[in-house]
């Protein structure tokens, strides 16, 4: 029998939380720290995986999953909403630690695209959605949702309000990065996007379309029949794209 654990670090509430959870999945299903490990082939190690647990920091939203994926019980592997739960939790967990320990000031609540009015309203809510979202570096944004589509230097100079995102396509990238990825949700960041640019009085017409086909996405997934809400938070961006051109295909149909 190995040796007891170390108690949690409670140093900073909302990490000792996630901590709590990755715990309590580990002891329902009654597997040690190696086990997990072996069962990703090393990568997360033992020791990272004991790290994440350990409520001393905030360990990556991979490492995160991978815990989720080794812990999985009976009861999510026969019911996938109640797998998609946990998963949900434990990247709300991970956002609410990193957005207590990295940044660089305090949102209280997710951002209203519906109190946007105008581009500088649009700046500031858009950089207020990244520190929602835990402030992501430029390269996790990169990752996230493709370095083609948000380059480094692209989220780097919209964080520090220096430019808007350049097109629908951008923007969306941008809040997909800053885990806004329900389609009715970034329906409103487009609406407002829409009246944004109406208040400045550029060309709307592409962003017009793009709210359009966002709000064709968002029934398309609604109209299968299922809540899918909490699955988009862990979707994969190539996922997302695949829906959303089913949903424009049906549309033309």
């Amino acid at each position: 029998m190995g040796r007891p654990e170390k108690p949690v670090d409670r140093t900073v509430p909302a990490r000792a939380k996630l901590a709590d959870f990755l715990r309590h999945r580990k002891a329902a299903v009654g597997i040690t720290y190696e086990e997990m490990a072996s069962q990703v082939r090393h990568t997360p190690s033992k020791a990272t995986f004991e790290r994440a647990a350990s409520g001393a920091t905030v360990p990556s939203l991979q490492t995160v999953h991978a815990a989720i994926a080794v812990t999985t019980t009976d009861e999510e592997l026969r019911n996938e909403h109640w797998l998609d739960y946990a998963y949900y939790r434990g990247t709300n967990l991970w956002l609410g630690a990193r957005r207590a320990t990295r940044a660089p000031y305090y949102v209280h609540k997710a951002p209203d695209p519906h109190l946007i009015a105008s581009e500088a309203d649009l700046s500031r809510f858009l950089r207020n959605q990244h520190v929602w979202a835990g402030y992501p570096t430029p390269g996790e944004m990169a990752r996230a949702s493709g370095a083609w589509r948000l380059p480094p230097s692209t989220s780097r100079r919209i964080v520090a309000g220096d430019t808007l995102p350049v097109d629908p396509q951008q923007t969306v990238a941008f809040l997909y990065a800053c885990f806004v990825r329900d389609p009715t949700e970034l329906e409103l960041w487009l609406d407002a996007a829409v009246r944004a640019r109406k208040d400045s009085g550029r060309s709307i017409s592409e962003w017009l379309k793009a709210h359009h086909d966002m709000s064709e996405m968002a029934r398309f997934i609604y109209n299968k029949g299922a809540d899918r809400t909490m699955l988009f938070q862990t979707l994969s961006y190539e996922i997302f794209e695949k829906l959303y051109m089913e949903s424009l295909e049906r549309d033309s149909a």
